[in-house]
């Protein structure tokens, strides 16, 4: 176990002792050995039931699992599964952050009508709701009303709740954010729009992706109103070979690998976008000496030649060299400046040699 894992676990409970562990691992071990005799209870159950066929036979599963099983039904519904997913996940995304962008805004009546209508498809049932318009799509002479119906009623839930994901993600911000935008000058529209909901947007996209698997397995209700999906040509191919059973069984690992798979998505999402907002770390930006500061490589040098200075005498009013902003390396006889000097500062290794020094005075 890595040692995150055992933080995260550090933050949830305390970390169990030696006599805890050791019941853990004997509850782990018993309840493996239950879910195994279970197994091998449904499997014998399945090889021989009391009246029917065996299903575990081959006769049976051949046909759920042979090319033409997959080209002309697995394949097609799974394209409409998608089809249909795709459709209601960027119809849900618009109406989240519509309606969770009005719920939002100062207008109270923008604010109550949006509060209206986000309760109301959160709390009726997406079967009711997809029943309810195909009747209306039919009776209105639509083409594919049951296929409009199901993205139309998966938009509404599956929007609902990714406008509450949004208003609690703007809320849950701190409140200087938008005090320190209306600071600036920005109106509470502008704060919340340029400021607010971007980051709410980062923070809600994890759950926002595990709604895809909601949306996903909530296609499969389409079949009621006869949509083509999935599930409806699993029990079609079925209902043909009378193994319903196999047919079913395959549709159900299909689901669960692509619901595994956006599953995955989820769990990576979070440290991808903290990797991608979080600012690399860079040194701490040094201010320019100023001309006085004691840390002046000028004056360190300054003192250097004072006690170096043959024979004592009075201190030098000019050093040789000049370094530092003021200084100019060039011309440094024409730039020559009054410099104070602290004697306790350290040499910077970097003296002038006495050569250099014989120089100056000469000139």
């Amino acid at each position: 176990m890595t040692m995150a894992k055992q933080r995260e676990q550090s933050l949830l409970f305390d970390a169990p002792g030696p006599k805890a562990l050791k019941k853990i691992r004997i509850a782990n071990i018993i309840a493996g050995c239950i879910f195994v005799i279970c197994i091998i209870a449904i499997l014998v159950r399945l090889s021989n039931p009391p009246e029917g066929e065996n299903q575990l036979s081959w006769t049976l599963w051949n046909p759920a699992l042979e090319s033409e099983a997959w080209v002309d039904f697995y394949l097609p519904g799974l394209w409409m599964t998608l089809k249909a997913s795709l459709l209601a996940v960027v119809g849900s995304i618009v109406f989240g952050l519509f309606f969770g962008l009005c719920r939002l805004l100062p207008n109270f009546i923008i604010r109550s009508i949006s509060a209206i209508v986000v309760e109301f498809c959160r709390a009726v049932p997406v079967l009711m709701l997809m029943i309810f318009l195909w009747r209306a799509f039919a009776l209105s002479g639509m083409k594919e009303s049951s296929y409009w119906a199901v993205v139309l009623a998966l938009i509404m839930y599956n929007g609902s709740v990714v406008a509450e994901l949004v208003r609690s993600g703007v809320g849950n911000l701190p409140n200087g954010q938008r005090e320190a935008s209306l600071a600036l000058g920005l109106s509470e529209y502008q704060s919340l729009t340029q400021i607010e909901m971007p980051q709410a947007i980062i923070a809600m996209m994890p759950a926002a992706v595990t709604q895809l698997v909601v949306v996903l397995k909530d296609t499969a209700l389409g079949s009621i109103i006869m949509y083509t999906d999935l599930l409806q040509e699993s029990r079609r191919l079925g209902s043909m070979y009378f193994n319903i059973l196999q047919t079913l069984s395959v549709a159900a690992v299909i689901y669960f690998l692509i619901c595994l798979a956006l599953s995955w998505f989820a769990q990576w999402l979070p440290s991808h976008l903290k990797n991608r907002t979080a600012a690399p770390t860079e040194p701490e930006p040094v201010a320019p000496i100023a001309i006085m500061d004691p840390s002046n490589v000028n004056q360190i040098a300054v003192a250097s030649e004072v006690k170096e200075l043959p024979y004592g005498g009075t201190p030098r009013k000019y050093h040789v060299h000049h370094r530092g902003t003021n200084a100019s390396i060039h011309h440094w006889r024409h730039t020559r400046y009054l410099q104070g000097y602290d004697e306790h500062h350290l040499k910077t290794g970097d003296e002038p040699e006495e050569n250099d020094d014989n120089n100056a005075e000469n000139n």
